[in-house]
């Protein structure tokens, strides 16, 4: 097993080596103004694609000269900036720097992006014989995305979304200290984060440009991801250097990993409104197979992009039996977030990141309300990385596979991650970091017998990544 992973981690390398060597157009990312200033530039110099800058343009050399006319826009606008892009159809700041490749031909532009990690953590490391283990992995993810207009004002997006983590983990993933959500040989997933499907999204869009102020977008996926929620943690720039999910995944961007999703949304200046139905379940044990879609739950999302530094949204979703063994147990969903992204420098850039989400669990014959919140920011400092996350998330002795609690009990969690790496390469266009990162735990003390007193966890890691397009 041990051999198979070493050989996989090297195909990974191999894969981001060769996406950085094709004929590249890498974009020019300058900082935006608020959302006035831009929307006045774009009336007066009526360009077919958005001036993302208020700088001059800059050479870009390839297959072809890349101009403003050519430029790759938001996946589902062309009216915003590819900077916006997030998770689904989800916001970030139009401040957010960007990595990955790009590549254009005379109708077509492509987009790669990736992360690897490999390393190493231990769970509990200061208790053990109590809840915890240890083991090497390969958190991973790759994403690709596609697009043309379509006319003059029509513009067609595919996304792809795919993760290896079913190879690189375990079936039961990787462990995490009072992780809870999905299954694996029938059990509960506790302590443990699940490994992604191998395809996390395919999808595809359509947007239809009103005018530079609005437009409409009409989105399927299988899977993809419904409007519910904040960008998904791998997605979000002021998690990227962490490799572990949040504890509060289940409660705030779950279901950014859905079998069946379709999504109305309308844009008009900084407010977009979505709705969506979707396949309530969450994934299957089997990681490479396509779930089937049943359209049972829907949401709907309310998103602000007040100016180019920050991304806000409110959202709500009613989910039909999202855990395979609580078929009848529905969940009601509530979310809001604020994502805030500085640029001090093109190297040095502050990325945080604040959600709080609800479930309001249906059908359990009590109020079953179970709140969480989250706090994490990355501050990079040319080549070195300083990040942290906190974390607050309630948790029911289900969730946590305790036996001798009520079933109204609710453990107060909370979680303290801090970490930091540095870029030691850069091989043929793959940014090369070593990194480390510890977390402490605090809790209820009659779970002390469980975990012992302040779980402390740690890992190492070496991540692979596409550069900044800068």
């Amino acid at each position: 097993m041990k051999s198979l992973k070493i050989i996989l981690s090297i195909l990974l390398l191999s894969l981001l080596s060769f996406l950085s060597n094709v004929s590249l157009a890498q974009h020019d990312h300058h900082h935006m103004s608020d959302s006035t200033k831009q929307d006045s530039k774009q009336d007066s110099l009526k360009m077919e694609m958005p001036d993302m800058n208020n700088s001059s343009k800059s050479e870009h050399h390839g297959p072809h000269v890349m101009n403003m006319d050519m430029a790759m826009s938001h996946s589902y606008s062309l009216s915003l900036p590819m900077n916006r892009n997030g998770s689904g159809t989800g916001w970030l700041p139009d401040a957010s720097p960007m990595e990955g490749y790009m590549i254009h031909s005379n109708n077509w532009m492509l987009m790669f992006h990736g992360n690897i990690f490999l390393r190493y953590t231990s769970a509990n490391v200061n208790n053990r014989g109590k809840r915890g283990a240890s083991m090497f992995d390969a958190p991973n993810w790759f994403m690709g995305m596609a697009q043309r207009k379509i006319g003059t004002d029509g513009l067609l997006n595919f996304g792809l979304m795919m993760s290896l983590d079913r190879l690189t983990e375990r079936g039961d993933g990787y462990p995490l200290l009072f992780q809870s959500g999905e299954t694996w040989e029938g059990r509960p997933l506790v302590d443990r984060q699940h490994p992604h499907d191998l395809f996390s999204e395919l999808s595809v869009a359509y947007t239809q440009r009103i005018n530079n102020d609005a437009d409409v977008t009409a989105y399927f996926g299988l899977p993809g991801e419904p409007a519910l929620g904040t960008a998904a943690f791998m997605h979000r720039v002021s998690s990227r250097n962490n490799p572990d999910a949040p504890l509060s995944h289940h409660w705030q961007d779950a279901t950014h990993i859905t079998f069946g999703v379709a999504t109305l949304g309308a844009r008009y200046k900084i407010f977009k409104i979505e709705g969506s139905i979707f396949s309530g379940r969450e994934p299957d044990e089997n990681r490479y197979n396509f779930d089937k879609p049943n359209f049972d739950s829907y949401s709907y999302r309310i998103s602000m992009n007040p100016t180019s530094t920050f991304a806000l949204q409110f959202s709500q979703g009613f989910i039909k039996g999202p855990e395979a063994l609580e078929p009848g147990v529905d969940v009601t969903r509530t979310t809001a977030s604020v994502i805030h992204s500085y640029n001090f420098t093109k190297t040095r850039r502050l990325n945080t990141t604040i959600a709080w989400g609800m479930n309001d669990k249906k059908n359990t014959g009590d109020d079953h309300k179970e709140h969480s919140l989250l706090l994490e920011s990355n501050f990079e400092l040319n080549r070195i990385n300083f990040y942290g996350r906190y974390e607050f998330v309630q948790k029911d002795p289900e969730e946590l596979s305790l036996t001798g609690f009520d079933h109204e009990r609710k453990f107060n969690i909370n979680a303290l991650t801090l970490g930091s790496n540095y870029r030691i390469a850069k091989l043929k266009g793959v940014d090369v970091s070593l990194g480390a990162q510890g977390s402490l735990y605090f809790m209820p003390e009659d779970l002390e017998p469980f975990y012992g007193k302040s779980p402390l966890s740690a890992q190492v890691y070496i991540r692979l990544s596409p550069p900044f397009m800068d």
